[in-house]
């Protein structure tokens, strides 16, 4: 019953008729060679697809088989292929043995392609009265002077030996012979091939025999020859050291495949040092001659996976793997910078700075988008070096504040952070990290980078001197006071040298929106003059020009920079002369600020936050005799001590991150032991099971009670088929175990599943249509590849034939949505990157929180767990009772698409309802609506805790009668 099989379905052309037999009848007897390819090939299609054509198959022998057209007998090879041999009692057609003949005259005709074809077309044959015939000409075909004949008849005796063994019983004998004389190195592959399959003992002796020549063989022979040591690895140990010489000298082959094959091999073979560094070079030196940064990426992916399971022998490859580094992509340049972070070691640091400095210092030549990246994720490498290894701290901060003013905005800021980070945790380092930021404090020309190298002035400034030169560098970035005073003359002597200038201002409204550091927005409005909107700020002090661009936050960080440098003089008893002429001029450059803020000079007026923020500053200093020691503990104690805070949580989380990696592949303290030596067959150096255990998620674990939560029922009860479906959902593939009932007392015939994909799912294998008996179930297997972590529908619909003569019927399914929280993991960031991202990324979706809950980090716990996403914002910011709450979620597919959240939540009072609103923003629309999707459902089954304390509360005042 095998010619009933559908092995395939072939679309049929829309514009072409359905072939009828007498019309394919005419045109295999009387047509022209074009005419008779035409109707065999509507013929095959045909028999493909299910279509019965007994009738033909003489008339295809004998208009047919005797051309000599060389495309019609290759198209003739195909239908032999598919054709019906058997009769209706299973027994072989007699029309089979003009077939028969047919073969065996292609097997001896000159033409030595029509024999490799022929050969390789008898590797698809299963009918062993076929075969039988033709044994001897294909067994003199190995001995044929052409070696495209040879190589295919190697393949047509393997297909045979695998299916019929009793037609060459000497098969393994007869293929050793061959490779002993055999000059072609496909020959010699093919039989290689051949003899691992059928006889690897056969395969093995004739590897230790050959082991002097493997070095110097063709690249694919040496292909073969590691996958056979794969193979025999777990059947002779014995010759381990050996296969290890072996491996060791293909390292060193020219062939790109085989040096990675070679590798790979040779690290699950052994955990000897040796190995694993000459296996880890090779890897590298792949990587630094691929051009193509998809191989490179896979090459470093193996690399990496190997520096995991082998902690501590990869270190001394660190600056042979920074070679990578000129000539790739910048993908390949942080996966490669990732690696050498997780490499380097006391020993090594000192050589990993000094090549990332010289790469740092290539990219300040160039001002190209990459180069920009590339320094970016450069100053990002060197800034964790620097906060891992202190010693070199002080080099890397005199590299980055003399680079500052190359830096662009994100790098500079990137660059001030480290400093930042470096000044707090090394104390010692504090005096010379101040003394240069002082000397490169003109320099800083970026708003990010300005407040944080203001902060670091106003924290660390801790004594008399220190706090003078501060004053004086941030005096003469702002220039001439009171602020406004240059601007105003200026303007004045332009309005006296042309009078018209007056006339010639047109106010325009503009709006501008811009990200707060908490993620969300702010929209700000204003009139704005087109002369003052248009001047040229280039020839002002770096830090007054940003106050007169607008940078009202910048204007905030400074006053607040004032107070402590004021509160600090005071604390260390400076002279009272100085001490006041210091705090009238903070007091003036702080209402400068102000001023600059409400004047006709700025594009857009100051925002009420930052007014009210500078406006506190002033009044602070204005009354600090009154609450000196208040505002000492406020802006010199607490400050410092929530930045620490942050800077712990920030390593605690690190560390912890580190130490979750470590541990996911560790076993339960439970878990079974496993005794190689006591088992008889072990999985040691099983390759063959490779796929499967890859393709599910090893952290995810399937309890067996929670397996029925994964059933989906595709039809309702009352149908003639019920039919439900259990899905599978592995890393990068879903499997649909389909089960079909049969609800009726009738045959139904052509059962056909159907499925329609939506988003990035593509149908792998369709379900072939099957006949089911009264009353009965089948069950049938869908298999759907996945390729992104967009939610994705299923549709399918189920027709079947019955129980009436001609009679179709359809059954619609129910949808089937995949999840996204299957492919979605909680992940973390730092910050600036995570901006970075918001700004970059174009798809967002707003979502208004409308619940009916009351605790506002309830709220937040719930939102992590629906969603699987990590919190970036620190414990310590989140806790506290308060009536509003911030924060930043973090999240990343198995397929590295990334996805934002910003939450903004506020209550009025205590017994209100949480409320705000929710952005989600990623690179595709898909995975923002799916995650909105799962906000929204959370949102409506939150339970209404309000109403439940006041249940409870009056369940507790009702008295207990006795």
């Amino acid at each position: 019953m095998s010619q009933d099989i559908c092995y395939s379905l072939i679309e049929q052309k829309a514009d072409l008729d359905v072939p009828n037999l007498q019309t394919l009848k005419r045109d295999l007897e009387r047509g022209t060679s074009s005419i008779k390819q035409e109707a065999l090939q509507k013929i095959i299609i045909g028999s493909l697809n299910g279509e019965k054509y007994d009738s033909l198959l003489m008339h295809v022998i004998r208009f047919v088989m005797p051309t000599k057209d060389k495309d019609l007998k290759k198209m003739l090879l195909f239908y032999w292929e598919v054709c019906p041999k058997y009769d209706e009692d299973g027994k072989l057609k007699h029309e089979t043995i003009l077939i028969c003949n047919s073969l065996l005259n292609d097997l001896h005709h000159s033409n030595e392609y029509i024999r490799g074809a022929t050969l390789r077309f008898l590797c698809r044959i299963k009918d062993v009265e076929l075969l039988e015939p033709l044994v001897g000409p294909i067994r003199d075909c190995l001995e044929h002077r052409h070696a495209y004949v040879r190589r295919n008849a190697v393949l047509a005796i393997s297909s045979i030996y695998k299916k019929f063994s009793h037609l060459f019983p000497d098969a393994p004998e007869l293929m050793i012979s061959f490779m002993s004389s055999e000059p072609d190195s496909t020959c010699k592959r093919n039989a290689l091939v051949m003899l691992t399959s059928s006889s690897i003992d056969l395969a093995v002796n004739w590897l230790l025999e050959s082991l002097n020549v493997i070095e110097s063989s063709e690249s694919i022979i040496q292909l073969a020859v590691i996958d056979l040591i794969r193979k025999s690895i777990k059947q002779y140990p014995m010759h381990k050291p050996k296969f290890i010489a072996c491996l060791f000298e293909l390292l060193s082959s020219s062939s790109s495949s085989v040096k990675f094959e070679a590798a790979v091999t040779l690290v699950s073979l052994t955990s000897n040092s040796v190995a694993i560094k000459a296996a880890g070079m090779a890897l590298i030196q792949l990587v630094i001659k691929e051009s193509d940064n998809n191989v490179k990426l896979i090459v470093l992916e193996n690399l990496d996976d190997l520096r995991i399971r082998q902690e501590g022998l990869l270190h001394d490859l660190v600056v042979d793997l920074l070679r990578i580094l000129p000539n790739s992509g910048l993908e390949v340049k942080r996966r490669c910078l990732g690696i050498v972070m997780n490499l380097t070691t006391q020993r090594n640091i000192n050589d990993v700075i000094d090549i990332l400095k010289k790469e740092l210092k290539k990219t300040l030549e160039t001002d190209a988008e990459k180069d920009l990246k590339y320094r970016g994720l450069l100053v990002q490498t060197i800034h964790s070096c620097a906060v891992s290894f202190p010693e070199v701290a002080t080099d890397i901060t005199k590299l980055f504040l003399g680079a500052i003013s190359e830096f662009s905005t994100s790098s500079a800021a990137d660059a001030i952070a480290f400093v930042k980070e470096v000044v707090e945790k090394f104390p010692s380092l504090r005096a010379y990290i101040i003394k240069e930021l002082l000397i490169m404090f003109t320099d800083i020309k970026t708003n990010d980078a300005m407040c944080k190298a203001l902060w670091i002035l106003g924290e660390y400034s801790d004594d008399i001197s220190t706090v003078t030169m501060s004053w004086e560098k941030i005096q003469d970035s702002i220039g001439e006071l009171p602020l406004l005073a240059k601007e105003e003359r200026e303007n004045f002597e332009l309005q006296d040298d042309n009078p018209s200038s007056l006339n010639d201002t047109e106010l325009t409204y503009q709006n501008t929106t811009k990200i707060l550091p908490d993620g969300t927005y702010a929209t700000e409005s204003a009139l704005v003059s087109s002369h003052s909107a248009n001047k040229n700020l280039a020839n002002n002090p770096p830090l007054r020009a940003l106050l007169l661009s607008g940078n009202y936050y910048l204007g905030t960080v400074l006053a607040n920079t004032l107070v402590k440098l004021v509160l600090r003089f005071a604390e260390l008893k400076a002279p009272e002369q100085e001490f006041n002429k210091f705090n009238a001029q903070a007091l003036l450059v702080m209402i400068g600020v102000i001023r600059i803020g409400q004047s006709k000079f700025v594009s857009f007026s100051i925002d009420n936050d930052s007014y009210d923020r500078i406006l506190a500053c002033i009044r602070a200093l204005e009354h600090r005799e009154e609450d000196m020691s208040e505002l000492e503990a406020i802006f010199l104690t607490e400050s410092h001590s929530a930045f620490s805070r942050i800077i712990k949580q920030k390593d605690v989380r690190q560390e912890s991150s580190k130490n979750k990696n470590k541990n996911e592949a560790a076993d339960s303290f439970n878990s079974p032991m496993e005794f190689r030596l006591l088992e008889s067959k072990s999985d040691e150096y099983d390759f063959d099971c490779d796929i499967e255990s890859g393709a599910a998620d090893p952290s995810s674990t399937i309890q067996v009670v929670t397996k029925l939560d994964s059933i989906v029922q595709l039809t309702g009860f009352s149908d003639p088929i019920y039919v439900e479906a259990y899905m599978t959902v592995h890393q990068y593939d879903i499997v649909l175990d389909i089960l079909v009932v049969n609800q009726t007392n009738d045959t139904l015939k052509n059962v056909t599943i159907d499925f329609t994909l939506m988003s990035d799912l593509k149908l792998v294998e369709k379900p072939r249509p099957y006949n089911i008996s009264p009353r009965s179930f089948s069950s049938v297997k869908a298999v759907i590849k996945v390729s992104s972590a967009e939610t994705g529908i299923i549709f399918g619909t189920l027709s079947y034939n019955g129980p009436g003569v001609g009679e179709t019927r359809c059954i619609e399914f129910n949808d089937i949505n995949i999840d996204i929280l299957e492919y979605i993991r909680p992940s973390y960031c730092d910050d600036s990157k995570f901006y970075s991202m918001w700004s970059e990324f174009e798809w967002e979706n707003k979502i208004n929180v409308n619940t009916k809950m009351t605790d506002l980090h309830e709220y937040i716990t719930c939102l992590l767990e629906s969603t699987n996403m990590a919190c970036l914002t620190p414990d310590s910011a989140l806790s506290g009772d308060c009536g509003f709450l911030a924060a930043n979620l973090y999240a990343k597919s198995i397929f590295g698409e990334d996805a934002l959240m910003n939450v903004s939540l506020e209550k009025v009072d205590d017994d209100s309802y949480v409320t705000g609103h929710i952005r989600i923003r990623s690179k595709s629309q898909g995975i923002a609506l799916s995650l909105g999707d799962k906000v929204t459902i959370m949102q409506s089954k939150l339970p209404d805790t309000k109403r439940k304390h006041i249940v409870e509360q009056e369940s507790s005042e009702i008295p207990i009668s006795v």
